[in-house]
């Protein structure tokens, strides 16, 4: 079953309510995003650590809804 995009930013955006979240449809088939996150969350935090973070805010629902999330996390700066 395919995850919109609106969802993916809704659940990240109720972990990291300061996120700018941008999120790409890859195929068109709601089975392979891209997504950049921004949050002052991530600061310290290695790129593993903020991957990590953002796959916990999404739950089960990444490898369950989605088959591809190429992921992107940035500092604020």
């Amino acid at each position: 079953m395919a995850m919109a995009a609106a969802d993916i930013e809704r659940l990240i955006k109720e972990r990291f309510p300061d996120a700018l979240v941008s999120i790409d449809d890859l195929a068109g088939d709601g089975d392979h995003y891209a997504a950049t996150v921004v949050s002052e969350a991530f600061r310290g935090k290695s790129r593993v650590e903020q991957h990590k973070m953002v796959y916990d805010a999404l739950g089960g629902r990444r490898s369950a809804e989605m088959q591809t999330l190429a992921l992107r996390t940035q500092v604020p700066g």
